[in-house]
This record gives structure tokens, sequence and C-alpha cells, in this order.
């Protein structure tokens, strides 16, 4: 138990066990003492006598022999009245030291006792008896080890008294065990506040695995059931529970004011009145002697009220042990308040991170990393940066639901890291997802303006003012494309993603742009067309607007083959198929129009608008059938993947 916290918190009912069990010690160390004192007083007198062997009693003592050999064996005469001997100061400042030890245990279950005996040393002391002093009378050795029960007081006496006394508090305070804790002096009715904390206690202990800590004590304080529990090994780091009639009281102390937040955070929605989350400090403690103290308080209406929070407070502090370590962990692969968010859903969920811990941690990441995705994420390179907030935060929760789980089921270490490794690259692939979605738009807008061009040439009267805002149309569409293409270089740059993406937007606006140059050669045809070479031109254009639509499909395809789906990767590349096919016709179309402008019989201004037009479009559809290449090369390697 950390001692000094709880006397911190002004707590110490719950040491009365220990400090009953030290004062009782105390009283063993002291009897021997004294024995020691007069067998120095024995050897001075005849040095040529044996000195007595102390070892057995020395050691079960918990005193060193040594030093008590020492004291008896080097013990002279000085003068007809005092002794010298070797470590006689220490030895008397031990004897006060011991009784000491005794008054504190009685002082704590019963303090008017408690100030009878301080009193009584206080009269001892005041008569020199306790003077460490290199040498002493052994007329005061007499007084020491004397009981005179019809004289004044004596050292021995008080001792005795003690003694009495301690053996009375330990009968009254016998230990038991409750569910597992370690309870004294407690009545019937605490059984049931007791068992419930030891209840959400045990249910979420197994979440701990090989840490030390959570052990509970419990002790009948008058009107109260003070409850306590270590949590981990960090002095200042203890929770002290006290329940009345009425009401449960938390205190809480931390070094770490951001796992005290924490603590309060995980009681949010329960009438819990909190105060506190100051700065205190203490002697004798870890970090400085500073620590966080909160205390909380809840008046109950009912046992199952109260027995309920007790149940929720045992099944959160498993939550709580190397919490700073795995936060600190999580802060250098997300921000600072994800990974408390993290750490908070993973106490709500009942998972902890104390199995991510145990596997590794930052080790398991890093294999994680190095397996899946080399060359996606750089040293150093925090998660969020590469896959987005959202999905980095919902893979570090993955990490540790399957490094608990891997642990609770006995699961190699190997499975988890390649769990957590596939999900990685599942985690990767969304990202890929996110990118290709804006392909997709992209693509929607190059079909916008394909449909404008079809459009256009669909009607043989010339509307220079229809014309005009048609391509003010395909002007405005274009910027829209370019500035989704900006944006997804930018994403692509950020997320580190696969360079074919980057390759796919450019061939996408390399299209609009062809298409836009169409739809403005188009506005600028003001004279009627023959019949043949416009039907040529409205085929071409029904050409462009169809091979936008298998492009869309093969991406829309290809962009499900992550998840494992056959059916999808046929789709995708039958769409790539198709279209190759629409280039060659495209090329053909081409190639018609080409022949009939240089058969003759046309306008000027109609043949020259006819070959830009046609192509404008051709050169559109053979960027698009380089996007059908990139998009099979996608495809094939997710598949080989």
């Amino acid at each position: 138990m950390k001692t000094e916290i709880v006397k911190e918190l002004g707590q110490a009912d719950i040491l009365l066990p220990r400090l009953v069990a030290e004062g009782l010690a105390a009283n063993d160390r002291i009897k021997l003492r004294l024995s020691a004192l007069q067998a120095a007083v024995q050897h001075a007198r005849d040095p040529r006598g044996d000195v007595p062997d102390l070892t057995m009693e020395s050691r079960a003592a918990g005193l060193a022999p040594a030093a008590l050999v020492t004291l008896i064996g080097g013990a002279q005469l000085a003068g007809d009245d005092k002794v010298v001997a070797p470590g006689l100061a220490p030895h008397l400042k031990g004897i006060e030291s011991d009784i000491l030890a005794m008054i504190s245990a009685v002082t704590v279950g019963d303090a008017a006792s408690g100030q009878q005996f301080d009193r009584r040393l206080a009269s001892i002391r005041g008569a020199g008896h306790l003077d460490a002093t290199p040498e002493i009378e052994i007329a005061r050795i007499g007084r020491l080890t004397g009981v005179d029960h019809e004289g004044p007081d004596s050292l021995h006496r008080l001792v005795m008294d003690l003694h009495k006394a301690l053996n009375r508090l330990a009968a009254s305070h016998s230990e038991q065990v409750i569910a597992g804790a370690h309870v004294f002096g407690v009545q019937e009715s605490d059984r049931a506040p007791i068992e419930s904390f030891m209840r959400g206690l045990g249910e979420t202990r197994p979440l701990k695995f090989n840490h030390p800590g959570l052990d509970a004590t419990a002790i009948r304080a008058g009107d109260r059931l003070v409850i306590q529990n270590d949590i981990g090994t960090t002095d200042a780091h203890v929770i002290v529970i006290v329940v009345t009639a009425s009401t449960v009281t938390i205190t809480y102390t931390d070094v770490h004011l951001a796992r005290a937040k924490f603590f309060v955070s995980l009681f949010d929605g329960r009438a819990l009145k909190w105060s506190g989350l100051d700065k205190h400090a203490a002697a004798g403690l870890e970090d400085e002697g500073t620590f966080y103290l909160v205390t909380g308080s809840y008046e109950y209406g009912s046992p199952d009220d109260r027995d309920d929070l007790l149940a929720a407070i045992g099944a959160s502090l498993v939550f709580l042990i190397d919490w700073n370590k795995a936060r600190k962990l999580l802060r250098s692969w997300v921000a600072k308040t994800d990974a408390v968010r993290i750490l908070e859903w993973a106490a709500r969920q009942r998972i902890g991170h104390r199995g991510f811990l145990e596997l590794g941690g930052n080790e398991l990441l890093g294999a994680a990393v190095r397996s899946a995705a080399p060359t996606r994420i750089g040293f150093g390179e925090r998660l969020d940066q590469v896959l987005g907030r959202e999905a980095a935060i919902s893979f570090l929760k993955a990490c540790l639901q399957i490094s608990t789980e891997a642990l609770l089921e006995g699961q190699s270490s190997r499975l988890a890291r390649d769990r957590i490794g596939a999900d990685l690259v599942r985690h990767l692939d969304r990202v890929d997802s996110g990118l290709l979605a804006m392909v997709l738009r992209q693509i929607g807008l190059a079909r916008d303006v394909a449909a404008l061009v079809q459009q256009s040439v669909a009607s043989n009267e010339p509307d220079p003012a229809a014309a005009k805002r048609l391509a003010e149309r395909a002007a405005r569409i274009e910027q829209k494309a370019d500035r989704i293409a900006i944006e997804a270089r930018a994403e692509i740059t950020r997320l580190n993603a696969r360079l074919v993406i980057g390759d796919l937007v450019d061939r996408i606006e390399q299209a609009i742009d062809e298409l836009e140059q169409a739809a403005f050669v188009a506005s600028l045809i003001q004279v009627p067309m023959k019949t043949e070479i416009r039907s040529a031109l409205q085929a071409l254009a029904a050409i462009g607007v169809t091979a936008t639509e298998h492009a869309a499909v093969g991406l829309a395809a290809a962009a499900e083959v992550q998840e494992g789906r056959r059916a999808d990767s046929e789709d995708a590349l039958a769409a790539v198929a198709r279209l190759m096919d629409a280039e060659h016709h495209a090329d053909t179309r081409e190639r018609e129009i080409t022949a009939i402008v240089f058969s003759g019989g046309l306008d000027l201004a109609a043949a020259l608008g006819a070959l830009e037009l046609a192509r404008a479009i051709e050169r559109a559809t053979d960027c698009l059938a380089s996007f059908g290449h990139l998009l099979r090369r996608y495809t094939m390697s997710d598949l080989s993947a």
C-alpha cells in the first residue's frame, strides 16, 4: 500500500491493519533492543564472559545480528556507574522510533488512547531516559528495562501497555477476504458495496495482463467504509473511496494532470460532483513530490445506485495503468487530442491499451508499416498525414482491439502483427478509394463537356448566341475540373498515394482540355454543313460521350477491387477493353471526316472547323484510352496484392 500518499490524503484509517502489523513488529524489536542493553551491562561487568548469541532473535525481529553482537561485545564500564558501547546512540534512537511506530498505530485505531500514550512517552523523554548518548548510566538502563507497577512509569511498562492495545486492535480488525479484497473490521452491510466494487474490478482486471497493481483493501472506520486501491506502481497514483449511509466520495491522486482529467471523463453522464484537480506537494514521493488531487461526490438514492457506481469505479481503474505511456506513444502517430480520444474509446469499449503495449506498441506499428506500406509511410511520418485524421484514428482503434483480443484468446504475437498489417492495407486502400472518387468527379465533368460537344453538332441551324453560351459553359466546367485536379494532386502528395492515381488524374484532365477545345471550335462553326460530314461528326461526338461513360464504369469497378471482389475486377477490365474499342472507332471516324474534307466541295471555314473539331474529339479519346491502360495497371496491381 502507498502509505505516504494515503496519509497525505488524511485517510489513515485504511492504513490501520498495516500500521498494527508494523506496531507489533516494532514491539518485538524493542524487546530485543532492551535485552541487548541488559546483556551489554553484564558483558561490561564481566568482559571474560560469553557474549549471548542473539542471531535467531535478531533475524526474527528484522534487526542486523552483527550490530547487536558489536554493541554487546564492545561494551565497557566508564567508571562505576556508566557503560559505553559501539552503536549505543543509534540503538537508543531505534528504541524511540519503534515506540513511535506503536503509538502511531494505536492512535489511528483509538485516538484517545494514542494521546494518552503520547503523554506517557513525553514524560519518559522529559526524564532523559531516551537521550541518544554514546554512554549510558547503568541505572538508566534499569529504569528503561524494569517494570515496577508501584513506582513511576517506565518505558518497558509503556511498551507492554502498547502491546496490549495493539493486540486489541488486531483482534477487532482481523483480516478477511471478500471477493478478492483484503478487508478489516467490516460489517455485514459492507459486503454488498465491497462486492460491487470488486465485481467491476474483476470484469476488467484481465486487461492489465502482466502489469502489477489493482490490489484492493477495505476497512470499517466508524460510520465509514473506506476502500483503497493502489492502481499501478507510481507512488502518488492512488484512489480512496469512502462510503457512508448516503454518499460515495472518490479521492483520486495522480502525477499526470491529463490522466486525472481522463479519469473524471470516464464518469460523464453520472451525477457526480467533482472538485479539485489542484496541484499538491508531499515529501517522500517520486516526481519531486507533486501530484494532482480531484474529489468526486455522489449522493445516492438507493443501494443499487451506490453499488452501480462502485462497480463502474472498479471497472475503470485498469484503464489508468500505463495510460500516460500509451498516450505518448499514440501521440507520435496522431494529434494529442486524438490520442486521448482513442484511449477514451478503448476504455468505454472495455478494450484498453495494455495489450497493445504488451505486444510492443511502437514496435508493433512500425512492423505493420514496414510490412504493409514501406513506400507509403515514411520514417517518423504521422498516420493522420497519410491516412487522414478519421482513418488514422480508426486504424489505431483497430490496433488496440486486435492486440487485446490476441492476448485474451492466446493468439501468437505474429498473428496479431499480421492482422494489424492487413488492417493498415485496408485503410490505405480506403485512402485510394477517396482519391479515386475525386477522379470519378473529373470523369463526370468530362462527360458533361462531351455531351455539350454532341449537342453542338446535332443541329445544322447556326445560332451564334447559343453557340457562345455552349462554349462558355464548357469553359466553366473545364475550370471546375482543373480545381478538382489541383486538389487531387495535393491530396496525392500529402497522403503519399500511389503514383498511378496521379497519372489517372492527368489523363482525365487532358481529355477534358481536348473536349473543351472541341466545344470551343464547335461554337465557331456558323455555316451549314453537308449531311455526310455532319453525320460523321455526330457519330464521333457520340463516341466521345460513350468513352467517358466507359471510363466512369471502369474506375468505379476498379475502386472495389481492393475489397477483394472478383466480379468488380472483371467489370473494370471489360470497361478498359471498351475504352480501347472506342478509341479505335474514334480514329476511324476522324479519318473518315478528314477524307470528306479533302474530297473538296466544302466551305473553307466549314472544312477547317470540321477537321479541328474531329481532331480534338479524337485526341480526347486517345487520352481516355491512355487512362484505360493506366486503369488496367492499377487493377492488376490490386489483384496481385
